[in-house]
């Protein structure tokens, strides 16, 4: 992995399937919209592949922004599997913060579960 330039990941969103617009440079790592995937697997293990490179070369400050309407019981197991990952790189002393955006009060106590799993800072933001 040294000596190489891990390049940014961008996935177009749609009704089933969020966007993904992942910056190494910035550690800036958005992830928005609806994640109602009938096989989350297909979408998220190229996206889990990223985080275990990226966690290699980590920006200086990593921040993980869950913009995320509503997600499936398959996609949420996913998302779990990123923010271990998220939460193996704090551990190891990395500057890591996850940024959960919510829009009504389900996805806010969705938010606080995965937060009380992990010692990743959580920063809740109300979405309007």
């Amino acid at each position: 992995m040294e000596g190489l330039e891990l390049n940014a990941l961008k996935i177009s969103g749609n009704s089933y399937r969020p966007e993904v617009d992942f910056n190494p440079q910035t550690g800036d790592l958005i992830i928005s919209g609806r994640s109602i995937l009938e096989n989350s697997p297909k979408f998220y293990d190229p996206i889990m592949d990223w985080f275990k490179a990226y966690a290699h070369r980590p920006a200086e400050k990593t921040r993980f922004h869950i913009k995320l309407d509503y997600f499936n019981t398959s996609s949420s197991k996913s998302l779990l599997n990123i923010i271990e990952i998220l939460d193996e790189m704090h551990q190891s002393g990395k500057h890591i913060e996850i940024l959960w955006y919510y829009s009504d009060e389900d996805m806010e106590e969705l938010g606080e579960d995965y937060s009380h799993m992990i010692d990743i800072p959580f920063s809740f933001l109300k979405l309007n």
